[in-house]
């Protein structure tokens, strides 16, 4: 009988770890999918200046030095978004970043393209959520 329940434990934790690994490799996917859309679909345009990012930017009403802004926080989201620690503080950050980025779409752009930042908030909220115990050890970490 000892024998039984040792093998019925150990099937039953191996099965238990089986969803989380899927899980974590699934948020690590997200991850890596969204740093390479922030750093090099959204970011590089802006910090290389090119005629799309600063016509968008022109058309908003700010200057150069906003599209630059822009394109540093979204590359730092990017670079947040691979590092383990930072991957929850980052994915919520860019959620508040795409919160602004949706109410000047409303804004200043008349409601052009205004759904598309939700379409990124949804797996930035789940790498987010993934990472919560990390992000509030680092919170309430003392120094």
């Amino acid at each position: 009988m000892s024998t039984t329940t040792t093998t019925t434990a150990a099937t039953t934790a191996a099965t238990a770890a089986a969803p989380k690994k899927a899980v974590a490799r699934a948020v690590l996917t997200l991850r890596i999918l969204l740093a390479l859309f922030f750093a090099l679909a959204s970011a590089a345009p802006k910090l290389l200046a090119l005629p799309a990012a600063s016509t968008v930017f022109d058309a908003i009403g700010v200057g150069d030095w906003f599209m630059y802004l822009t394109g540093a926080v979204e590359l730092a989201g990017a670079v947040g978004l691979l590092l383990p620690r930072l991957a929850g503080p980052a994915a919520t950050a860019l959620i508040g970043f795409l919160l602004c980025a949706f109410v000047t779409q409303l804004t200043a752009m008349h409601g052009e393209n205004a759904g598309t930042p939700f379409l990124f908030m949804v797996p930035l909220a789940a790498i987010s959520w993934h990472h919560r115990a990390r992000t509030a050890a680092l919170l309430t970490r003392r120094h």
